[in-house]
């Protein structure tokens, strides 16, 4: 049975393959202005969470807004306390944490007093999992993220309408790494333990409408789990039609 440690958004029922179809992009990205970081918020800590099987402790990081101030999250023993974006919630169920509103995540060694944060980046990430198959299987301890990290529709905020991309980074959060050509947006991924691969698929809207629909382009990627260097190739899987 595949076990991983995942970090996931709250709204889990919300979030699936299909729902990228709602997710919206400017005819320009490269007219995007740079994402500030919203002064009405506060960033906050949870309580410390060990990657099982590991040294490593991890620090969720997230916010609340100033005017919702009594609304902090706190655990939970359910994914449905979802609070708007307010406050950060962490549930747990066996291998499972739920969390909603991560900017970031600090890490530390059991042995150690020093935290290191993942990134200096404004972003969301909705989805984190410690490959604890790939990390038994190979000795290789990898985490890999779900994250938005533009305001792909162009509303001054990061959510469910901009695109998803994927990240990686070492168990320390060392090489914090973008696995997707900015824009694209995640579909799925899953690792094969046999040959200690992680694949994963993106759409790109090739016919610029603004929407990822049936006519846009599906790329295909691997990455060797075994190599230092997180450099994903793009492969082809559909046959070529013949003239």
């Amino acid at each position: 049975m595949k076990k991983l440690f995942i970090l996931c958004i709250s709204l889990a029922s919300l979030m699936s393959c299909d729902d990228n179809d709602n997710r919206k992009i400017v005819q320009d990205p490269k007219a995007l202005p740079e994402l500030k970081k919203d002064t009405s918020t506060i960033e906050i800590a949870d309580l410390p969470i060990l990657l099982d099987s590991t040294n490593y402790l991890i620090h969720p990081i997230g916010f609340y807004k100033t005017e919702n101030r009594y609304k902090l999250g706190s655990y939970s023993s359910s994914s449905s306390d979802y609070d708007d974006g307010f406050g950060i919630s962490v549930s747990r169920g066996g291998d499972v944490f739920s969390v909603n509103n991560l900017t970031n995540v600090s890490f530390q060694h059991i042995d150690s007093t020093e935290l290191m944060p993942l990134t200096n980046k404004i972003i969301r990430i909705t989805e984190m999992s410690f490959l604890k198959d790939v990390y038994k299987n190979s000795g290789k301890t990898v985490i890999i993220y779900e994250v938005r990290d533009f305001d792909t529709n162009n509303d001054q905020k990061l959510d469910y309408g901009d695109v998803r991309t994927l990240y990686i980074s070492n168990i320390d959060g060392s090489n914090f790494t973008k696995l997707l050509p900015d824009f694209e947006d995640l579909r799925e991924w899953k690792t094969i333990l046999a040959n200690n691969r992680l694949y994963f698929n993106s759409v790109e809207d090739t016919n610029k409408n603004c929407e990822f629909d049936k006519k846009d382009n599906m790329h295909y990627y691997t990455l060797d789990l075994n190599v230092s260097d997180f450099k994903p190739t793009e492969y082809f899987p559909l046959p070529k039609n013949k003239i």
